[in-house]
């Protein structure tokens, strides 16, 4: 009879478990289907951003490239948190496998990607970026990605060069444009009837610095982005415990079924 009871009592307390883990991975992975839906709505955020994201998107394959993925990470978070919550809720041992193995490629693929970017991170610095711009920018090529790309930068960020624009003495844009000291996009713009257009750009392109924008690129995208680096590393570490533990628990899951 204690044997029995025993038993019972074990069979009680591996259900309670068994519906604990149940519910905390329907949890999880409702989180991850959140974080599925943030990726997509920042993907289509900058593809359809109208304050000029779209065009230095467009005019960069490797940008071009980076939404789609960050569109197509979030779509397939947004299914795998669908799918391991309805996995969890009706206890099904092949969804909880199948969930499983795909969050793990994920888990892996992220993982990859944070190693690349760690050891590509010299390619971030000042002195690369300066020295490509100095030997690959004509100015006025839109035709030409890298180009076009810088002029887009310039324009949107108010900024001018990498650093300055001191970045266009002894570059290829001032060999191919000798008469100007610095290109059209780091001129500044005024507001006029509800157009932005030139303050004088025939000053500007001659070098007066009361007329073009001084501060470097660089540091104006940096200073725009820096809270959203931030946020953006600290979701991505959260993202990365979500999913690790939503694999614990749906092998937990999986096991304890019967």
């Amino acid at each position: 009879m204690g044997q029995g009871e025993a038993s019972a009592r074990g069979t009680t307390m591996e259900g309670d478990c068994l519906s604990c883990i149940k519910y905390l991975m329907f949890v999880f992975n409702f989180l991850i289907f959140l974080g599925g839906s943030f990726l997509l709505g920042v993907g289509v955020w900058v593809l359809v951003d109208p304050t000029g994201f779209r065009e230095i998107v467009a005019s960069n394959p490797l940008l071009f490239t980076g939404v789609y993925i960050i569109l197509g990470m979030g779509g397939m978070l947004f299914l795998l948190g669908f799918l391991g919550c309805c996995g969890a809720i009706r206890e099904n041992k092949c969804l909880l496998l199948f969930f499983f193995m795909l969050i793990l490629l994920i888990f892996l693929a992220e993982l990859a990607a944070a190693i690349l970017a760690f050891i590509f991170r010299e390619h971030l610095t000042r002195e690369y970026f300066t020295k490509e711009l100095k030997s690959h920018y004509h100015g006025y090529n839109n035709s030409d990605v890298f180009t076009s790309t810088w002029n887009a930068i310039m324009t949107t960020f108010d900024c001018c060069g990498v650093n300055s624009p001191e970045d266009f003495k002894d570059s290829l844009f001032r060999l191919i444009n000798q008469n100007h000291m610095v290109p059209e996009a780091c001129c500044q713009r005024i507001l006029q009837n509800g157009e932005r257009v030139y303050s004088s750009q025939e000053q500007c392109l001659s070098g007066n610095m009361m007329f073009r924008n001084n501060k470097g690129c660089y540091s104006a995208v940096v200073d725009y982005f820096e809270l959203y680096i931030y946020v953006a590393g600290a979701l991505a570490i959260v993202v990365l415990t979500i999913e690790l533990f939503a694999m614990v628990f749906a092998m937990c899951l999986f096991r304890g079924i019967q």
